[in-house]
């Protein structure tokens, strides 16, 4: 979860085309509903995306059984109003994740996608300061984009060195090079701070939407479930 979230946290897909480019194994449910496998197909990730508004809802995150009975239980979700406020503790932001869940489907300049707007930036401002994750393991990061890309060790040859080389890293023995982090960056689209390491914090995985990234890579406005 935390090499999706890294991924995702600096996403900016404009339609479900881009959002295919980046995760090829996901599937496209419907205009908004985005099943992502993780670790083989093991587990399954559900989520709702609103593409204009740049949000990311977490729905489920289980086995295939568990992610089917889930959805089943949410489609029978009643509609709630809900006053707009400032999010001071736990009860208040789960209240507004339930009513964001509610606004996934608001249309541009329309009252409910102002306020889904408007609600998705303080269920972030909440999640930053209560919810930090540390950054996600380099490794892990490569594992992740080598499963959702179909790649194999030996497609990692040209980035890393000879095949001691790869398993060397892959295996931790060794750390990566600077020269190693360029070409992965590169190729893979990683992110340089998580192949270095950096300990910067992140939001907790228990949080429920992401703010996805309109212009630069490190936006303060998004925030992730888990």
């Amino acid at each position: 979860m935390d090499a999706w979230y890294a991924e995702v946290e600096k996403a900016a897909w404009k339609d479900p085309s881009e959002l295919k480019a980046q995760f090829r194994s996901a599937s496209i449910v419907s205009g908004e509903r985005v099943v992502f496998n993780i670790k083989g197909n093991d587990y399954r990730l559900v989520v709702a995306i609103n593409f204009h508004y740049q949000i990311l809802l977490i729905i489920w995150l289980g086995t295939h059984r568990d992610t089917t009975r889930s959805m089943s239980q949410r489609s029978r979700m009643r509609r709630s109003d809900m006053q707009i406020h400032p999010i001071r503790n736990e009860a208040d932001h789960d209240s507004a994740v339930v009513r964001i869940a509610e606004l996934m489907g608001a249309k541009p300049d329309t009252a409910e996608g102002e306020e889904l707007d408007i609600l998705a930036t303080l269920v972030d401002a909440y999640e930053a300061k209560h919810h930090a994750i540390d950054a996600p393991d380099p490794i892990a990061a490569i594992q992740f984009r080598m499963e959702q890309q179909g790649l194999t060790r030996k497609n990692l040859e040209p980035l890393i060195g000879s095949r001691a080389r790869v398993s060397e890293v892959m295996t931790r023995r060794r750390s990566l090079t600077l020269a190693m982090i360029r070409r992965v960056r590169n190729e893979l689209g990683i992110s340089a701070d998580v192949l270095i390491g950096h300990s910067e914090k992140r939001r907790h995985k228990r949080t429920h939407s992401v703010k996805l990234d309109h212009a630069s890579v490190n936006s303060k406005r998004q925030t992730a479930v888990g």
